[in-house]
């Protein structure tokens, strides 16, 4: 099978040169995801709804690749402020709750100061 790139039509991807996701073999890997909404490229100044919005855009991109949430097998949470990460623990258990994939949690700083988090997932898809 070969390599396929998934986009979500966010600027940012044509302004810096990477997919929104990467399929590689039953693979998936979804590039850091910020709380934007692509459509309109908004972002909501609360953590919380940026988070929600996070997953938002991951599950878009992981059904575009033939995948689900259920997949994922790998996340990476990076907070700016980490008294958020704790804020943020009921959409995680939402999204991620019965899943548990194998996870990290950091804080750094983000492309701006408008994001408030960014979160990474590696899938692995079932074989059908």
């Amino acid at each position: 099978m070969s390599r396929r790139l998934i986009s979500s039509g966010s600027e940012f991807e044509t302004s810096i040169g990477y997919s929104r996701a990467v399929v590689d073999g039953n693979w998936v890997m979804v590039s850091g995801t910020t709380g934007y909404d692509y459509d309109d490229m908004s972002v909501s100044e609360d953590v919380v709804e940026q988070t929600e919005q996070c997953f938002k855009n991951i599950e878009s991109a992981l059904h575009q690749a033939g995948a689900e949430m259920a997949d994922v097998v790998r996340v990476t949470y990076i907070y700016p402020d980490a008294e958020d990460f704790p804020k943020c623990w009921p959409v995680l258990q939402r999204y991620l709750g019965e899943i548990k994939p194998a996870a990290t949690m950091f804080s750094a700083g983000l492309a701006t100061p408008a994001m408030k988090v960014e979160i990474q997932v590696t899938a692995l898809k079932q074989s059908s």
